[in-house]
């Protein structure tokens, strides 16, 4: 599938390849900023689902349900890509119900860079299908997901950073 819009952070991080995928690897952990209320969920915020899996293997389903603004938020991912470790990729199945963004595919790269790792967290993804999905998406879907990236990959750096010290 294709879609018309991403975005991506690339970051340094002080840990192997190994450690850093395994880090990653844990789609709570990994998407722990969705499950706080914060300024860009406008204070709403998404629980997890995970099969028995747990997003740890190509097939693996997993789901997130939330509210932001008195609006129910639904989406499933299906883990597409699983090459530890160097890359994970997951999208979105069905139709989701988000505001900014509609369908995506996301994941990570991690090639070695010395003593450290350099990070890619991406997102490729499509506005909602809906006239003011549309509309939303094209004022508050970049931001989004720019914000969304870039949260993965300062958290990686952080927890690492916390690690080293």
């Amino acid at each position: 599938m294709t879609y018309t819009h991403s975005a991506q952070a690339i970051v340094d991080v002080a840990a192997s390849p190994e450690a850093l995928f395994d880090y990653l690897d844990d789609q709570a952990r990994l998407g722990s900023h969705m499950q706080k209320p914060s300024m860009m969920m406008l204070g709403g915020r998404m629980s997890y689902e995970f099969d028995d899996a747990k997003g740890r293997a190509v097939g693996s389903v997993i789901r997130m349900e939330g509210r932001m603004l008195g609006v129910r938020l639904f989406v499933e991912e299906v883990v597409i890509e699983r090459l530890p470790p160097r890359r994970k990729v997951w999208e979105t199945r069905g139709r989701p119900e988000l505001i900014a963004i509609g369908a995506y595919r996301m994941g990570f790269e991690i090639e070695a860079a010395g003593q450290s790792s350099r990070l890619r967290v991406f997102i490729d993804y499509d506005y909602p299908r809906s006239v003011l999905g549309r509309i939303l998406g094209w004022i508050f879907g970049p931001i989004y997901a720019r914000w969304c990236v870039k949260r993965m990959a300062e958290d990686a750096v952080r927890t690492f950073q916390r690690q080293k010290a």
